[in-house]
């Protein structure tokens, strides 16, 4: 087995996976940070975006509020009908 082939099995557990993380965060220029930042706000609001579109639950950015979906589910049941009841 190669050193590329060796598991640093210290990075595997939930204290050393953050660790690793915070070691790479710290290697980061300003610039990049900020790029990161930026680059999270857009994946943010085109979730958001994508969840709208279809109906479904979000919690909205500005009010910290969950927003309701609106879905209607092509199987929902009759609105006569009671469940268990055919």
């Amino acid at each position: 087995m190669n050193d590329e082939d060796r598991i640093d099995w210290s990075l595997t557990t939930w204290e050393g996976s953050r660790r690793a993380q915070l070691r790479d965060a710290m290697k980061l220029t300003l610039t990049e940070k900020w790029q990161a930042v930026e680059e999270m706000a857009d994946w943010a609001r085109a979730t958001i975006a994508w969840r709208r579109a279809r109906g479904l639950p979000y919690i909205d950015p500005y009010t910290g509020e969950q927003v309701s979906g609106t879905v209607v589910r092509e199987d929902a049941p009759n609105e006569t009908s009671s469940p268990g009841n055919s």
